[in-house]
């Protein structure tokens, strides 16, 4: 049996810590179960958890009707419920019926991830003043000399882990979720950040 994975929705920042989606409740407020397809040889079949699968449709075991849809991030977050007119639906399958909605659900998203931003320890200005800077001008850089761009990233990546070992050490003896809220991360995805610039296994 084969599993289709939802759609999900992530950052550069957050990745995983913060990975989105589109929920769906049905109208008793439960979330129902992925939606189970046979393949066209009988022999075996696969699970689909994809808003646009709950639309009441089939006629022997009808499929589940989304009631309302919401963004849910790994997290643990979720959006408020938009309802699902179906009485505007018409004739249209639900997969484009519902994308207005579903695309409400991420701009919810958006939302929480300027929240999370905000929780996060602020940087000073001048660094970040310093870090637009180098942006531009490595991507400046990258029109004459794609390889001069590549050395310049390297030497950050350089940088970044000669200067983050000891911090990283150091931020071990504070408490995992505080961290955590500063970096926007989750709790797993600090340790393995700390691990990383600090040389030890996530788990170490």
């Amino acid at each position: 049996m084969f599993v289709e994975t939802d759609e999900t929705w992530t950052s550069d920042e957050y990745g995983r810590s913060h990975e989105g989606r589109v929920g769906v409740l049905l109208d008793d407020g439960s979330v129902p179960k992925p939606v189970y397809f046979d393949s066209a040889s009988g022999s075996s079949g696969w699970e689909v958890s994809h808003w646009s699968v709950y639309d009441g449709a089939g006629t022997y075991q009808p499929r589940p009707k989304a009631h309302l849809l919401r963004a849910e991030c790994s997290c643990g977050w979720t959006g408020t419920g938009h309802t699902v007119d179906w009485t505007t639906v018409g004739e249209a399958p639900f997969h484009e019926s519902g994308l207005p909605t579903a695309d409400r659900c991420e701009e919810d998203w958006d939302t929480h991830l300027r929240d999370v931003a905000t929780a996060t320890i602020p940087l000073p200005t001048a660094l970040e003043a310093l870090f637009q800077t180098i942006t531009a001008a490595i991507e400046n850089l990258a029109q004459d000399s794609p390889t001069a761009a590549l050395k310049a990233a390297r030497t950050l990546e350089l940088i970044a882990q000669r200067t983050a070992y000891w911090p990283a050490h150091d931020a071990r003896d504070q408490d995992p979720k505080r961290v955590a809220v500063d970096l926007g991360l989750s709790v797993d995805g600090t340790r393995a950040l700390l691990a990383r610039f600090g040389g030890r296994h996530p788990h170490g």
